[in-house]
Protein backbone atom coordinates (compact mmCIF):
# COMPACT_ATOMS: atom_id res chain seq x y z
CA UNK A 1 0.00 0.00 0.00
CA UNK A 2 1.33 3.05 -1.21
CA UNK A 3 0.42 6.42 1.49
CA UNK A 4 -0.46 9.45 -0.18
CA UNK A 5 -0.45 12.89 1.39
CA UNK A 6 -1.70 15.97 -0.28
CA UNK A 7 -0.98 18.84 1.46
CA UNK A 8 -3.37 21.15 3.03
CA UNK A 9 -1.39 24.83 2.41
CA UNK A 10 -3.06 27.80 3.60
CA UNK A 11 -3.91 29.61 0.22
CA UNK A 12 -3.70 26.59 -1.41
CA UNK A 13 -5.96 26.19 -5.21
CA UNK A 14 -8.78 23.69 -4.56
CA UNK A 15 -8.49 21.75 -7.79
CA UNK A 16 -4.86 21.33 -7.13
CA UNK A 17 -5.76 19.05 -3.52
CA UNK A 18 -9.27 17.64 -5.36
CA UNK A 19 -7.46 16.45 -8.43
CA UNK A 20 -4.58 14.79 -7.04
CA UNK A 21 -7.24 13.17 -4.43
CA UNK A 22 -9.45 12.29 -7.41
CA UNK A 23 -6.70 10.28 -9.72
CA UNK A 24 -5.37 8.01 -6.84
CA UNK A 25 -8.67 6.91 -5.43
CA UNK A 26 -9.88 6.27 -8.87
CA UNK A 27 -6.74 4.44 -9.70
CA UNK A 28 -7.41 2.02 -6.60
CA UNK A 29 -11.15 1.38 -8.14
CA UNK A 30 -9.73 0.73 -11.80
CA UNK A 31 -7.15 -1.79 -9.82
CA UNK A 32 -10.34 -3.48 -8.21
CA UNK A 33 -12.13 -3.75 -11.68
CA UNK A 34 -9.22 -4.88 -12.87
CA UNK A 35 -9.25 -7.58 -10.35
CA UNK A 36 -6.07 -5.96 -8.52
CA UNK A 37 -5.83 -4.96 -4.84
CA UNK A 38 -6.22 -1.00 -4.10
CA UNK A 39 -3.23 0.13 -4.03
CA UNK A 40 -3.32 3.83 -2.85
CA UNK A 41 -3.99 5.07 0.55
CA UNK A 42 -4.63 9.09 0.58
CA UNK A 43 -4.84 11.13 3.11
CA UNK A 44 -5.21 14.99 2.93
CA UNK A 45 -2.55 16.63 5.29
CA UNK A 46 -2.85 20.08 7.07
CA UNK A 47 -1.30 22.25 9.99
CA UNK A 48 -4.63 22.47 11.41
CA UNK A 49 -7.90 20.19 11.16
CA UNK A 50 -9.43 23.15 9.32
CA UNK A 51 -8.43 25.44 6.81
CA UNK A 52 -10.51 27.73 4.84
CA UNK A 53 -9.60 28.69 0.85
CA UNK A 54 -10.70 30.78 -1.73
CA UNK A 55 -11.45 33.60 0.34
CA UNK A 56 -13.34 31.57 2.81
CA UNK A 57 -15.24 30.04 -0.10
CA UNK A 58 -14.30 26.47 0.68
CA UNK A 59 -13.52 25.32 4.56
CA UNK A 60 -11.51 21.89 3.70
CA UNK A 61 -11.01 19.17 6.76
CA UNK A 62 -7.42 17.49 6.57
CA UNK A 63 -8.00 14.11 7.36
CA UNK A 64 -4.53 14.39 9.44
CA UNK A 65 -2.27 17.08 11.04
CA UNK A 66 1.64 17.08 10.36
CA UNK A 67 2.43 15.57 13.94
CA UNK A 68 -0.24 12.65 13.24
CA UNK A 69 1.74 11.27 10.25
CA UNK A 70 4.65 9.83 11.25
CA UNK A 71 5.86 8.15 7.73
CA UNK A 72 4.77 8.53 4.14
CA UNK A 73 5.83 7.02 0.49
CA UNK A 74 4.41 10.43 -1.44
CA UNK A 75 3.87 14.31 -0.34
CA UNK A 76 1.56 16.02 -2.95
CA UNK A 77 2.38 19.75 -2.43
CA UNK A 78 -0.60 22.04 -4.34
CA UNK A 79 -0.18 24.79 -6.14
CA UNK A 80 -0.67 28.24 -3.61
CA UNK A 81 -1.95 31.20 -5.03
CA UNK A 82 -1.79 35.16 -3.85
CA UNK A 83 1.19 36.51 -2.72
CA UNK A 84 4.11 34.17 -2.77
CA UNK A 85 6.09 35.02 0.21
CA UNK A 86 2.99 35.86 2.34
CA UNK A 87 1.87 32.02 1.52
CA UNK A 88 5.27 30.62 2.45
CA UNK A 89 5.20 32.51 5.44
CA UNK A 90 1.70 31.24 6.54
CA UNK A 91 3.16 27.70 5.20
CA UNK A 92 6.77 27.63 6.51
CA UNK A 93 5.54 24.90 9.61
CA UNK A 94 5.48 22.30 6.49
CA UNK A 95 8.83 22.40 5.83
CA UNK A 96 10.62 21.12 8.49
CA UNK A 97 8.01 17.86 8.31
CA UNK A 98 8.75 17.74 4.40
CA UNK A 99 12.65 17.30 5.20
CA UNK A 100 12.24 15.17 8.09
CA UNK A 101 9.61 13.05 5.82
CA UNK A 102 12.17 13.04 2.87
CA UNK A 103 14.56 11.99 5.19
CA UNK A 104 13.10 9.19 5.65
CA UNK A 105 12.13 7.95 2.30
CA UNK A 106 9.46 10.01 1.16
CA UNK A 107 9.08 11.11 -2.41
CA UNK A 108 8.04 14.70 -3.36
CA UNK A 109 5.71 15.73 -5.71
CA UNK A 110 4.83 20.13 -6.41
CA UNK A 111 2.12 21.16 -8.36
CA UNK A 112 2.52 24.06 -10.40
CA UNK A 113 3.79 27.24 -8.46
CA UNK A 114 3.01 24.30 -5.22
CA UNK A 115 7.07 23.91 -6.55
CA UNK A 116 7.87 27.63 -4.29
CA UNK A 117 7.04 25.67 -1.28
CA UNK A 118 9.22 22.86 -2.60
CA UNK A 119 12.03 25.14 -3.01
CA UNK A 120 11.64 26.38 0.29
CA UNK A 121 12.90 23.25 1.76
CA UNK A 122 16.06 23.28 0.42
CA UNK A 123 16.07 19.44 -0.87
CA UNK A 124 16.10 20.51 -4.35
CA UNK A 125 19.11 22.74 -4.38
CA UNK A 126 21.48 22.29 -7.25
CA UNK A 127 18.29 20.11 -8.67
CA UNK A 128 15.94 20.75 -11.60
CA UNK A 129 11.97 21.60 -11.02
CA UNK A 130 9.26 22.94 -13.09
CA UNK A 131 6.82 25.72 -12.62
CA UNK A 132 4.25 28.08 -14.26
CA UNK A 133 6.42 29.81 -16.85
CA UNK A 134 4.30 33.08 -15.52
CA UNK A 135 6.56 33.15 -12.24
CA UNK A 136 9.57 32.12 -13.59
CA UNK A 137 12.09 35.49 -12.86
CA UNK A 138 10.30 35.39 -9.28
CA UNK A 139 11.09 32.02 -8.75
CA UNK A 140 14.76 32.80 -10.27
CA UNK A 141 15.25 35.52 -8.41
CA UNK A 142 13.94 33.90 -4.86
CA UNK A 143 15.71 30.01 -5.87
CA UNK A 144 18.97 30.98 -7.83
CA UNK A 145 20.52 28.11 -6.24
CA UNK A 146 17.27 25.77 -8.06
CA UNK A 147 17.81 24.79 -11.92
CA UNK A 148 14.37 26.44 -13.01
CA UNK A 149 13.39 24.43 -16.48
CA UNK A 150 12.09 26.76 -18.66
CA UNK A 151 8.93 25.44 -20.07
CA UNK A 152 9.16 21.83 -19.07
CA UNK A 153 5.87 20.20 -18.31
CA UNK A 154 7.50 17.82 -15.36
CA UNK A 155 10.88 17.76 -13.69
CA UNK A 156 12.26 14.31 -11.57
CA UNK A 157 15.51 13.99 -9.98
CA UNK A 158 16.06 11.42 -7.22
CA UNK A 159 12.12 10.55 -5.66
CA UNK A 160 11.63 14.93 -6.06
CA UNK A 161 8.87 15.73 -9.39
CA UNK A 162 7.51 19.26 -9.88
CA UNK A 163 4.76 19.95 -13.10
CA UNK A 164 4.49 23.18 -15.26
CA UNK A 165 1.69 25.73 -14.97
CA UNK A 166 -2.03 25.21 -14.26
CA UNK A 167 -3.38 21.80 -15.54
CA UNK A 168 0.08 20.38 -16.53
CA UNK A 169 -0.32 19.08 -13.49
CA UNK A 170 -2.50 16.02 -14.90
CA UNK A 171 1.02 14.96 -16.65
CA UNK A 172 2.87 14.57 -13.51
CA UNK A 173 -0.53 12.77 -11.80
CA UNK A 174 -0.51 10.42 -14.74
CA UNK A 175 3.14 10.20 -14.76
CA UNK A 176 3.58 8.79 -10.65
CA UNK A 177 0.37 6.72 -11.49
CA UNK A 178 2.52 5.07 -14.49
CA UNK A 179 5.51 4.21 -11.96
CA UNK A 180 3.19 2.91 -8.85
CA UNK A 181 1.47 0.76 -11.10
CA UNK A 182 1.83 -0.06 -14.83
CA UNK A 183 1.47 1.78 -18.16
CA UNK A 184 -1.79 0.33 -18.65
CA UNK A 185 -3.44 1.67 -15.79
CA UNK A 186 -2.23 5.04 -16.42
CA UNK A 187 -3.50 5.24 -20.17
CA UNK A 188 -6.65 3.80 -18.64
CA UNK A 189 -6.80 6.86 -15.96
CA UNK A 190 -6.26 9.34 -19.31
CA UNK A 191 -8.53 8.35 -20.97
CA UNK A 192 -11.03 8.42 -18.04
CA UNK A 193 -9.96 11.82 -17.40
CA UNK A 194 -9.72 12.73 -20.91
CA UNK A 195 -6.02 14.45 -20.72
CA UNK A 196 -3.41 13.67 -22.81
CA UNK A 197 -0.60 11.69 -20.78
CA UNK A 198 2.44 12.43 -23.11
CA UNK A 199 2.75 16.21 -23.33
CA UNK A 200 6.12 17.34 -22.39
CA UNK A 201 5.77 21.34 -22.88
CA UNK A 202 3.84 24.39 -21.67
CA UNK A 203 5.80 26.60 -24.67
CA UNK A 204 2.72 26.86 -26.96
CA UNK A 205 0.70 28.43 -23.71
CA UNK A 206 3.60 31.26 -22.95
CA UNK A 207 3.20 34.57 -23.32
CA UNK A 208 5.64 36.89 -24.54
CA UNK A 209 7.07 39.02 -22.08
CA UNK A 210 9.89 41.74 -23.06
CA UNK A 211 12.75 41.09 -20.90
CA UNK A 212 13.16 44.26 -19.09
CA UNK A 213 15.48 43.57 -15.95
CA UNK A 214 18.77 44.68 -17.67
CA UNK A 215 20.05 48.33 -17.17
CA UNK A 216 21.07 49.17 -20.80
CA UNK A 217 18.92 52.46 -21.99
CA UNK A 218 19.84 52.19 -25.42
CA UNK A 219 18.38 48.54 -25.67
CA UNK A 220 15.39 49.94 -23.24
CA UNK A 221 14.80 52.31 -25.80
CA UNK A 222 13.73 49.99 -28.94
CA UNK A 223 12.13 47.97 -26.72
CA UNK A 224 9.96 50.71 -26.40
CA UNK A 225 9.83 51.71 -29.91
CA UNK A 226 8.90 48.30 -30.91
CA UNK A 227 5.97 47.90 -28.28
CA UNK A 228 4.72 51.01 -29.21
CA UNK A 229 5.00 50.39 -33.09
CA UNK A 230 3.87 46.38 -33.03
CA UNK A 231 1.65 46.55 -35.79
CA UNK A 232 4.05 48.36 -38.44
CA UNK A 233 6.21 46.87 -40.91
Amino acid sequence: MKNISILIPETAIMEAIADPRYVFTAANDMLISAGKKPLFQVQLVGLTRQVRLMNNLVTVHPDKTIDEVTTTDLIIIPAISGDIKAALEKNKKFIPWMISQHAKGAELASLCIGSFLLASTGLINGKKCSSHWNTADVFKEMFPEVELVDGSILSEENGIYSSGGANSYWTLLLYLLEKYTSRETAILASKFFAVDIDRDSQQKFMMFKGQRNHADELINLVQDYIEHNIEEK
